[in-house]
C-alpha cells in the first residue's frame, strides 16, 4: 500500500490586501485652469459623461472655487479613458486611486 502524495495547488492565492489593490476604483480630477471658459467646462461635462445641466454646473463652480472637482471615478481603464477624453477636450486631468 501506497501513501497518498499531496498535490500542488496550481491557482494562486490572494490575500484581501491584494484583492483590494486591483478592486480600489480610481477617480478623474479636474483642475482648474486660467484658459477655459465656465460654461466651456460645464459643455464639456455634459457632452462626456452624460451631466444634467445642474450637475455639469455644479462641478464647474466646484472646479472654479475649490481648484478642482472629481468627474467620474471607476477602474483604472475607464478613468485613463475619461482623462485622455478630457485632455482631447483642452481640460486639465489627472486621475488618483482613492485611499
Amino acid at each position: 500500500m501506497t501513501t497518498p502524495v499531496e498535490q500542488e495547488s496550481t491557482q494562486a492565492e490572494f490575500t484581501g490586501a491584494e484583492l483590494g489593490v486591483e478592486d480600489t476604483p480610481w477617480q478623474t480630477v479636474v483642475w482648474n485652469d486660467p484658459v477655459n471658459l465656465m460654461s466651456y467646462v460645464t459643455y464639456v461635462f455634459q457632452k462626456l459623461f452624460g451631466y444634467s445641466r445642474d450637475k455639469a454646473t455644479k462641478l464647474m463652480l466646484d472646479v472654479h472655487h475649490k481648484g478642482r472637482a472629481i468627474v467620474s471615478s471607476g477602474s483604472k481603464d475607464k478613468v485613463e479613458g475619461d482623462v485622455a477624453k478630457l485632455h482631447a477636450a483642452g481640460l486639465w486631468a489627472t486621475m488618483q486611486r482613492v485611499s
